[in-house]
């Protein structure tokens, strides 16, 4: 029998060195040769690599055209598997930057909870009978809007900052699915708790037909957060001993890092570091590279300075940092961090690496630098009390309190928050300083822009201008009760508040104030940041049931001068 797609094409990483290359992420129904095509010239082949009864490649195309968008079709064994015989949609695409462009256009936002509405089946994208839950989903109208619109201007990459599937909140048609497979009053219950179930997630997901669409022809670079292992993953030392000493959670989190390396973590790298890792390298040289993976995924979890999920993307001028705010974090109350220290080296080293070659530094995190501010001060007083500022009673409490009110974003981490502010501080000064410095966020189910006041700064005030652009969810809801603690966690009352409490954790002040600039917005949205030059320009859409994407706030962040 012939070999079939099961997943994808996934367009991943495209060069903006030379133009000249792109990855291509696919799985098969079975071991075969991948191979894309490109029209006029251009393409590339590889063998699947097998893990955990499934069949994936990461092909790599060369011979690209700079500054051309260029068709392509996916066969498998030498026959056409893509596009579809009956598609829709127009011809998948790979676009490639012109010589030395100094342009690009760059979309972003997390949290995609992606249940069809009405319940539909897996593949059959949005087309269920009822209305979907969580209103539409920000990713399938900009997909439809390219589809109608052939002149229609295109990102450049996509960002997903995050919980590009739910591991711990499945959707009514997967927990039917689960329920064929065993019995779900055992832990974990409904959630996924193998490498198998996580592949249904992906499924339900990418298999969206706009959805599956939009991903083979615009670029996209991802990172994890909590959700696509579990709820609060990492949020405290005490958090992890308790699921370790569960029956279940050593399979789900092996099973986690196996999946997000597999399907989002290879099409991150550029070709040169895919030929530089050597796991990459060891699973594509044996039948069979489950084993190998596993225990790569149980190293990584026991010691995470064993691996690195960041990594570094230019797209011209414009750099990109993407952290890894989950996995690589340092649990001990007594020296608590975001990041270990290689991990927080690597971020310093690049960030401050070759400024004049840099206009725009991009720092993606799936969690917010600046929240709200009492969400701030609220977030440093508990991280003080867990510590045993105010006793062993308080710390028992306020660890209850940490996981009950997801009390782990960067102020959670009030070291690593300071240092963070004076990295980006740091590398938004002097000569040679980009003009803009932007933290990219997500998971608080809203959107915002934040930005330092440096009047009370010790050190020199930036050049460059530093903000934090929050976008986030691209398909899921937020409780009213949590818009108006978002709203509350703005104001004057909150701030008061947040104040309170910083007295009582004996915190002190933030390293720095910051303020509100545009938000808060609620509702299923993406942000756009186009970068020409040393010019900057931000753009936020909702998605809207009947007129797709609305744009609700345009506004310059920088001219260039």
């Amino acid at each position: 029998m012939a070999a079939g797609l099961r997943l994808g094409p996934v367009l991943r990483y495209v060069d903006w060195d030379a133009g000249e290359r792109a990855t291509i992420w696919v799985e098969a129904d079975r071991p075969c040769t991948a191979e894309v095509r490109c029209a006029g010239g251009g393409g590339g082949e590889t063998r699947t690599f097998r893990i955990a009864g499934h069949d994936y490649a990461l092909i790599p195309v060369t011979g690209l055209t700079p500054g051309t968008t260029t068709p392509y079709e996916v066969r498998l064994d030498g026959r056409v598997v893509w596009p579809l015989a009956d598609s829709r949609y127009p011809a998948s695409t790979i676009t490639t930057p012109r010589p030395a462009s100094d342009e690009v256009r760059i979309t972003f936002g997390s949290c995609r909870w992606s249940a069809p509405p009405g319940d539909g089946k897996v593949g059959e994208g949005r087309v269920g009978d009822g209305k979907d839950p969580v209103g539409p989903d920000a990713l399938d109208k900009l997909a439809a809007r390219l589809c109608a619109d052939p002149d229609a201007v295109r990102p450049d990459v996509l960002l997903l900052l995050g919980d590009q599937v739910y591991a711990d909140e499945t959707s009514p048609a997967t927990r039917r699915w689960l329920a064929d497979r065993r019995d779900l009053r055992e832990p974990p219950g409904p959630q996924v708790a193998d490498y198998e179930e996580y592949t249904h997630l992906y499924y339900e997901s990418w298999l969206d037909s706009g959805v599956r669409w939009l991903l083979s022809t615009v670029p996209s670079c991802m990172i994890f957060d909590d959700h696509d292992v579990v709820d609060d993953w990492n949020t405290s030392a005490a958090w992890v001993a308790d699921m370790r000493r569960t029956g279940w959670w050593r399979e789900r989190i092996l099973s986690g890092l196996m999946s997000y390396w597999v399907h989002q973590h290879l099409g991150n790298l550029s070709p040169a570091e895919l030929d530089a890792d050597p796991l990459y390298t060891a699973v594509r040289s044996v039948p069979d590279g489950t084993e190998l993976l596993r225990e790569f995924a149980a190293g990584a979890d026991e010691d995470p300075t064993t691996v690195r999920w960041s990594y570094r993307r230019d797209f011209g001028r414009t750099r990109l940092l993407m952290a890894d705010t989950r996995a690589a974090r340092v649990l001990d109350e007594k020296r608590r961090s975001m990041l270990e220290a290689t991990e927080e080296r690597w971020l310093r080293e690049e960030a401050l690496a070759d400024r004049a070659d840099c206009d725009h530094l991009l720092v993606g995190t799936s969690l917010p630098w600046l929240l709200p501010p009492f969400m701030h001060d609220a977030e440093t007083w508990n991280a003080r009390l867990c510590r045993g500022e105010r006793g062993a009673r308080w710390a028992r409490l306020s660890e209850a309190v940490r996981r009950k009110a997801d009390l782990e974003h960067w102020a959670a981490f009030p070291e690593s928050f300071e240092r963070l502010t004076r990295l980006l501080a740091e590398a938004g000064t002097g000569p040679g300083a980009p003009a803009t410095v932007c933290v990219l966020s997500g998971d608080v189910h809203h959107a915002y822009i934040a930005e330092p006041q440096w009047r009370a700064w010790p050190e020199a005030v930036p050049d460059a201008r530093v903000l934090q652009l929050t976008c986030s969810p691209v398909h899921n809801r937020i409780p009213r009760s949590l818009r108006w603690a978002f709203r509350f966690g703005w104001g004057r009352a909150g701030r008061r508040l947040g104040r309170v409490l910083a007295r009582h954790g004996r915190s002190g002040r933030p390293v720095v104030d910051w303020r509100r600039t545009g938000g808060p917005w609620f509702g299923n949205q993406l942000m756009t940041l186009t970068l020409r030059g040393r010019s900057a320009d931000l753009r936020l859409e909702h998605a809207q049931e009947d007129s797709g994407l609305v744009t609700v706030q345009e506004e310059t962040l920088t001219s260039g001068r």
